[in-house]
């Protein structure tokens, strides 16, 4: 086998992996403009109501208004811990702010914290809780808070929401806030005052939109939906095929079901071991609406019944995750390659420990990489070298057997077992690293540490494209890719001193390879264009001693 043609192939394999990511985005999507909030409820309520189906459902379009409407706007209760800052309405219970404290909008001056919740209607709003009435349906309840504002700076503290439904029903809902956790627990206890017994569902329903609204090409092919972690596996599901497929059902042991983008999600995890329900659905592939519930329970009259939960909104930080519990961790996904991305991401952090600069720490992981993969590269650059030297006995061999090809084999295999050459030892290392490569590549793109994550000079942001601005705006680019433009020639330098083969198309072929590059990662984050340039640089300086030991 032809060294240099293997060679080629797993460098084409390499940049349509990478070029198809970065060619075949998805289009933005507008920004959807929010109206006015307008909920409507009934005073009509039915005070025993038999549900037959195991799994309820779930309408997909908004009710009729019933005979009694009005605007209710509830009052706000501001929740605050050293993590985030909340809004927690009376109108109906739910999160209308949930403001990161550690985690910005932007890079901007004076850039607010980042906020989680983009929806604005009561029944849309998270953790907005239903009995035995489909979310779209329900009446949206006026709660009354037993705190005008709860504050959180160490250990923990409740705020609870009461309410009286019609049927006699007594909603209590208490949310416990910890000062050091961005997990909440909720407690739903359902109390029924009335003489018969009722049966009915709870409903636990929450409706997202992105957190971020991005130019960036390279975030519109990242992941962001519906996320839920059932019987064991992790399932990922994006808005577009909740519009396009209708909505979705998923029953089972659901662990916990979320709504994630690259860097943040808010989740919820129930906690009773009996089966769950989830229901998905979005009708223009940006707003999805979640929501958790279960079978039909009976309370008596006189009796209570309690629903558990447990809630998260926050960073996607695997660290922070693991602490969690519930397999929550799971939903930090680096695909085929997890088995090597959380490792690395965990060897990045820890190097982060002690220099402070995730650029460091990236340059000083790659030298680590390198170093393990050393023995491996300099056997397989020899094995290049001595190729090289032996292409015109080679040539010779092919023009004496031009016509028999089985002729030409047994010689050419005499030839390697001669010089003790392997035809396919210089790509074993590239087909070695390939896997290292794309799990590190998995880390450096998505993880939420390289978020705003400073390097040096003007790489200001090691999860943004690398742009050197000179005052004026460059069409398509902004700025110059000075960082880009460093690796793509470091790629020529390293393929001008790398042995080739005497194939004129290969190595015509192989010219144009940086230019490639470079147009691919023009739209990477910077932590991984800092990554390809620190190895090429070390690819290069071990060329090197090869070639200056001949």
């Amino acid at each position: 086998m032809d060294t240099q043609r293997v060679f080629l192939a797993v460098i084409l394999s390499l940049v349509i992996l990478l070029g198809y990511q970065f060619l075949f985005v998805p289009p933005q999507q507008p920004v959807d403009t929010p109206g006015t909030i307008e909920e409507q409820t009934s005073t009509s309520a039915t005070v025993e109501t038999t549900l037959t189906p195991e799994t309820p459902s779930l309408q997909q379009t908004p009710p009729s208004v019933p005979p009694t409407s009005f605007q209710h706007q509830g009052r706000d209760i501001t929740i605050e811990t050293p993590l985030y800052t909340a809004i927690v309405s009376s109108a109906g219970g739910g999160f209308k702010s949930f403001k990161l404290k550690n985690y910005k909008e932007s890079m901007s001056e004076g850039s607010e914290n980042k906020e989680l919740i983009k929806t604005t209607a009561p029944r849309e709003l998270p953790l907005y809780f239903s009995w035995n009435t489909e979310p779209v349906d329900a009446l949206i309840p006026a709660y009354v808070a037993d705190k005008e504002k709860v504050t959180v700076y160490s250990g923990d503290d409740f705020l609870t929401l009461n309410t009286s439904l019609p049927s006699g029903l007594e909603i209590t809902r208490t949310m416990t806030f910890n000062a050091d956790e961005y997990q909440i627990q909720l407690d739903i206890n359902i109390e029924n005052r009335s003489e018969h017994q009722v049966q009915g569902a709870p409903y636990l329903s929450f409706t997202n939109m992105p957190f971020e609204e991005t130019t960036n090409k390279r975030n519109t092919f990242l992941f962001h939906g519906s996320a839920l972690f059932q019987n064991g596996a992790l399932e990922e599901i994006k808005p577009d095929d909740l519009r396009k497929d209708g909505p979705q059902i998923r029953n089972g042991q659901i662990d916990w079901v979320a709504y994630e983008d690259t860097y943040f999600l808010t989740g919820i995890m129930p906690a009773m071991s009996s089966q769950q329900t989830v229901h998905l659905t979005s009708t223009d592939g940006r707003k999805v609406n979640t929501t958790l519930t279960e079978s039909p329970v009976v309370i008596p009259a006189g009796s209570q019944k309690q629903f558990q939960y447990t809630i998260f909104f926050g960073p996607k930080k695997l660290s922070i995750l693991e602490t969690v519990g519930n397999n929550l961790d799971k939903i930090v996904n680096f695909g085929w390659f997890d088995i090597l991305a959380k490792p690395m991401l965990s060897l990045l952090n820890f190097l982060y420990g002690y220099i402070h600069n995730y650029g460091w720490a990236i340059i000083l992981v790659t030298i680590i990489i390198k170093a393990l993969f050393w023995p491996i590269a300099q056997k397989g650059m020899k094995s290049m070298k001595t190729m090289q030297k032996l292409q015109p006995k080679m040539a010779k061999l092919r023009e004496k057997h031009a016509d028999n090809k089985e002729a030409l084999n047994k010689e050419m295999i005499q030839l390697y077992k001669t010089y003790k050459v392997n035809p396919v030892g210089g790509c074993l290392p590239m087909l070695l690293q390939i896997p290292v490569f794309f799990a590190l590549y998995k880390v450096l793109l998505a993880t939420i540490e390289l978020r705003h994550a400073p390097f040096m000079l003007w790489i200001t942001d090691l999860s943004t494209p690398d742009r050197l601005g000179i005052g004026i705006d460059i069409p398509y680019l902004g700025g110059i890719p000075v960082l880009t433009l460093l690796m793509g020639a470091s790629m020529f330098l390293q393929q001008k001193m790398t042995p080739t083969t005497g194939d004129p198309m290969q190595a015509k072929i192989m010219k144009f390879l940086p230019l490639i590059f470079i147009f691919m990662f023009l739209n990477f984050a910077s932590g991984l264009v800092l990554y390809w340039f620190i190895n090429n640089v070390l690819s290069i300086a071990q060329q090197y001693a090869i070639n200056k030991s001949d």
